[in-house]
């Protein structure tokens, strides 16, 4: 499903945004598109509108145009609609193409939707070569090493683009945001590449071509000779392309087109402008080595990248089975509810809230860590939906005077200052491992709590058979063992809808 304007509009990650919304169980409905959004940050609610009541929506809402979940943003009596493409409508043609469902959104702000990207890197390789072109070789010679970085880099754009990854460049090339007939021109002569020698399309080819006379012409015009080859048998890809795109799919391409434009001039520069320099053996082993080590390593990426789609599809597949919240209630359920008498004790978050978990841990217990930041994210996304009571497993006659201070510094201060300044003592715990700077960080000289309500509490567990640490109970269910820790994330809305559970 196309989407890649709508999530670079929200500043999403498009990999991490596909691959949560593949894996939804509902997938593709609007649940799960609703439920990623949520997952992402975005924090959305799902309306069936009459079209008569949506001159009262905000400027910006997202609804299913032309079949494609679409941001929609009002600009006077005119609207922009973000999906696979960038395109303006006026009302009418809005409420046409559209159906009744509306989801209005709101963004986290603290949410960081980061995405590490090669460009930076490409760029500063990019200027020095061009700067090391330009003050040591000919006009023409430069001319020609940054027509090649030129073809590179789109050449890299196509290459990515393979694997789902969405260009901006090749995008406005092929005319984005003027209709469908473009795009799709590009898209059928890019995607559907028919060309395969040894598992290479003709695109892979484009970009071992064009890196390999990007090296070569840093070392002009010692290597003259091997680009002016280089350059007249590109001759034989333009016949090809130009066939193909004119005989056999009958539509061209427009980024075709400029690749075609680039071996063009590199090809007259060539003729024309280099030094008649003969070649000699080391040319000819540096021109054969750095093309096998370019194949090769393009046919290595090839291999890998598409390996790791692949088991992401897989992923994608098996996740949505295992994020089926009617399977997760079955197992959830399988076992006794547990029913304690002591609820209050280190409890946090919203006491009449409808999910209450339970987490049985241990201040030493090297797992309980992850546990506990489970807990501490849930509460600061679910606010008012849960409450979370930590349950430590404490038995005074078993304890050394260190885990005795520690849960007396915790006693303090759930009893004496704020629930957040409670879990931040707890989450510097588990960060430092040091009982002198807990205490200190408390603000604690001296203290002596009565413990008495917390070893009732971990005698409870021990009746309970809740020995082992960490465990999270669900409104007294203990959270399946099939199932990860950090998989509850997908579940707390159900949860809070499910009467059985409430």
């Amino acid at each position: 499903m196309p989407l890649d304007k709508l999530i670079n509009y929200l500043k999403l990650d498009k990999q991490e945004f596909m691959f949560q919304f593949n894996s939804h169980p509902n997938y593709p409905s609007a649940l799960a598109f609703s439920d990623t959004l949520n997952f992402m940050g975005v924090k959305n609610d799902a309306y069936e509108l009459d079209k008569e009541y949506w001159d009262e929506l905000p400027e910006e809402f997202i609804a299913i145009v032309d079949s494609n979940f679409s941001l929609v943003k009002k600009s006077g009596s005119q609207y922009s609609i973000y999906s696979d493409k960038a395109t303006t409508v006026n009302k009418d043609e809005l409420y046409q193409k559209s159906t009744d469902f509306v989801l209005l959104f709101e963004k986290d702000p603290t949410v960081n939707k980061s995405v590490i990207s090669y460009q930076p890197f490409l760029y500063v390789i990019f200027a020095l070569i061009v700067v090391y072109s330009i003050l040591t070789l000919t006009w023409y010679e430069a001319l020609f090493n940054i027509l090649s970085l030129a073809g590179v880099y789109i050449s890299l754009e196509i290459f990515n683009q393979k694997f789902g990854n969405t260009s901006a460049v090749i995008g406005s090339i092929c005319g984005d945001t003027t209709g469908n007939q473009t795009v799709n021109a590009c898209n059928k002569i890019i995607s559907q590449d028919k060309t395969s020698i040894l598992g290479l399309k003709f695109s892979d080819f484009s970009l071992i071509y064009f890196i390999a006379i990007a090296v070569l012409g840093l070392f002009l015009p010692g290597t003259s000779f091997v680009l002016k080859g280089l350059a007249v048998a590109s001759v034989i890809a333009i016949g090809y392309s130009l066939y193909i795109q004119g005989l056999v799919e009958k539509t061209f391409c427009r980024v075709c087109l400029l690749i075609i434009s680039v071996l063009l001039v590199q090809l007259i520069i060539s003729l024309s402008l280099f030094e008649n320099v003969d070649l000699d053996m080391k040319t000819t082993l540096l021109s054969i080595t750095l093309l096998a080590v370019l194949i090769f390593s393009v046919i290595y990426l090839n291999t890998t990248l598409q390996e790791k789609e692949n088991l992401q599809k897989s992923n994608a597949k098996n996740l949505r089975f295992k994020r089926n919240y009617d399977l997760f209630k079955r197992e959830l359920l399988e076992k006794d509810k547990v029913t304690f008498t002591d609820n209050q004790t280190f409890l946090v978050g919203n006491k009449d809230a409808k999910i209450h978990l339970s987490v049985i841990s241990n201040p030493y217990c090297g797992f309980c860590k992850d546990a506990h930041k489970i807990m501490e994210s849930l509460l600061q996304k679910y606010p008012d939906e849960i409450s979370v009571q930590m349950r430590f497993n404490y038995t005074p006659d078993k304890q050394n005077e260190k885990f005795t201070g520690l849960i007396s510094d915790f006693m303090y201060t759930y009893k004496n200052k704020t629930p957040e300044d409670f879990l931040q003592l707890i989450e510097y715990w588990f960060e430092t491992k040091d009982e002198n700077k807990t205490r200190i960080k408390a603000g604690i000289t001296s203290t002596s709590e009565n413990l008495s309500p917390l070893i009732n509490m971990s005698a409870e567990n021990r009746n309970a058979g809740l020995n082992f640490t960490p465990i999270i109970l669900i409104n007294g269910y203990q959270f399946p063992d099939k199932y990860d820790r950090e998989d509850i994330y997908y579940f707390i809305d159900d949860l809070t809808e499910d009467d059985d559970i409430v």
